[in-house]
């Protein structure tokens, strides 16, 4: 079974259209697979704020959604979260640390997302999600994570302490060119495993993400590796930070192209029923 998690709250928003491009691929998941989405939070306006700002006003938000995935992960189904943004992974990841000590977190994305308060030279929430899951600093929602847990896929962004922070904790990154299904698997070594996408991973006209970077990854090898996973090993999925449009057709060929590569995975829950 499928368990269709809907972040609705600002958990950081920088930009307008995060949260509805959630709620729209709810919608289409829930037309295909007749599944139904549990959505989460009220919806308020995207602001230019600092983490110390848009992390307590997300508190709300995130307790809920960590609660609904709790509940996934005890019932034993396959726990999807569709995320406005990164940082609501603030929810998710402490629990699957508790849960599945022995998980692999492929985190596949075009960043690092392993800063901390002290280095981020942005203040995005986002950019700290991993460093907080592992300890690094306190978000208030719990840690557990251990970095050896971790997989950057697709990762070609990082910050120069960054990079550094990663290289100590012993973080492993695949870079887009070698983010083959057999280099996954040879990596996943056939541990449970959860999986994030930023679509911003993707190679820049794909998908509308708010922080494209050029040389990124092709839909087909994400849908390929998608297909190499055994089901049975994926605990959950996490897709954020699709920044729908206002054009209806542009919002329905990404939808197309976003369904197309989490399909092996749906398709394979369906024909186990």
């Amino acid at each position: 079974m499928i368990d269709l998690i809907v972040s609705q709250g600002r958990v950081a928003d920088r930009a307008a259209h995060m949260i509805e491009g959630a709620a729209l691929t709810a919608q289409a998941l829930e037309k295909r697979y007749g599944v139904q989405g549990h959505f989460i939070g009220k919806s308020t306006p995207p602001a230019n704020d600092d983490w110390s700002i848009s992390l307590p006003q997300a508190r709300e938000t995130l307790i809920e959604l960590r609660q609904a995935i709790e509940g996934s992960i005890k019932g034993d189904n396959c726990t999807v979260m569709l995320a406005n943004t990164c940082s609501a992974s603030l929810a998710s990841l402490p629990v699957v640390a508790r849960e599945h000590p022995d998980a692999v977190v492929l985190w596949i994305d075009a960043h690092g997302d392993f800063n901390t308060p002290e280095t981020t030279e942005s203040g995005y929430l986002g950019g700290m999600v991993l460093a907080a899951a592992c300890g690094l600093w306190n978000s208030g929602h719990g840690s557990g994570l251990r970095p050896e847990q971790i997989v950057l896929v697709g990762a070609r962004d990082i910050d120069t302490t960054e990079h550094e922070l990663l290289q100590t904790a012993g973080v492993r990154i695949i870079p887009p060119t070698e983010a083959t299904p057999e280099n996954i698997l040879n990596t996943i070594n056939g541990s449970p495993v959860w999986i994030h996408i930023d679509w911003d991973v993707l190679e820049p006209g794909f998908l509308p993400a708010d922080y494209t970077v050029p040389d990124g990854m092709l839909p087909s090898q994400i849908q390929a590796i998608f297909e190499a996973i055994p089901s049975k090993q994926i605990l959950g999925i996490e897709l954020a930070e699709f920044s729908a449009s206002t054009d209806v057709a542009s919002n329905e060929e990404a939808l197309s192209i976003i369904l197309g590569i989490i399909a092996p995975v749906f398709e394979a829950i369906e024909r186990a029923k």
